[in-house]
């Protein structure tokens, strides 16, 4: 699969933007479900667009890897397949490492200062239960460590990477075990940022994403796609 950065994919602002921020989105919710075809006229009619953004979009999904267009016949999803997602974390593990190393050297005292606020109030929201708040958080947390980082590039790759599992993490972050643990160990990772250790920052950031790929493996990965699919049908 191509995890492209293209810069029609940047350009959310403009029409065409803006309809491949929403098809791409409905593929990723999993509103649209893999091998469904995506047809100009129909999408245009639901945004209210003529169907030339419609198809520039679903060329640029053609790019990234999430749309499959099959000439003189349509575009279809293709998707997030489990494999992407295995793949997906533990690249990310990797750059994720990468990412809390240089912002050990670069973080400013806002950022720690905002960092440590939302482990604190994730972990009251745990104890409450509220999990969509605890999703809202965790992507607060990792967006703050991308802008840390300093580096515009990793902080598009990991945003991408981020969002693309957004189906998964909804699942794996409604698990109160799976949850709390998430939490501690963005506590940790902020600890070693304050202290300036770059070297363990970085293993923390890492095993932070091995401890999520285990959670997954746990549970299954087809079932937790599954169980989202339910849960969005419903």
């Amino acid at each position: 699969m191509n995890y492209s950065i293209g810069k029609e994919s940047m350009d959310k602002y403009s029409l065409r933007g803006q309809v491949f921020n929403r098809i791409r989105e409905n593929i990723l919710s999993g509103k649209y479900n893999k091998n469904d075809e995506l047809k100009e006229a129909t999408i245009g009619a639901e945004l209210g667009v003529s169907r030339t953004p419609v198809r520039e979009a679903l060329r640029q999904l053609e790019l990234e890897g999430l749309v499959s267009i099959i000439p003189n016949k349509g575009a279809y999803v293709t998707g997030i397949t489990l494999e992407d997602v295995s793949d997906i974390y533990y690249i990310r593990s990797l750059l994720e490492g990468l990412c809390a190393r240089w912002a050990a050297e670069k973080i400013t005292k806002e950022q720690l200062d905002e960092l440590e606020e939302i482990t604190f109030l994730s972990e009251f929201h745990c104890n409450k239960g509220n999990y969509e708040q605890v999703l809202e958080l965790d992507n607060k947390f990792h967006e703050i460590m991308y802008t840390a980082s300093g580096s515009r590039m990793l902080r598009h790759t990991l945003s991408d990477y981020h969002h693309y599992v957004e189906r998964v993490r909804k699942v794996t972050l409604s698990n109160p075990e799976r949850a709390r643990n998430s939490n501690k160990e963005h506590a940790l990772i902020v600890e070693a940022l304050r202290n300036g250790n770059a070297e363990l920052a970085e293993q923390l950031a890492n095993e932070h994403m091995i401890n999520t790929i285990k959670n997954i493996s746990d549970k299954g990965l087809k079932n937790i796609l599954d169980e989202q699919e339910d849960k969005i049908k419903m």
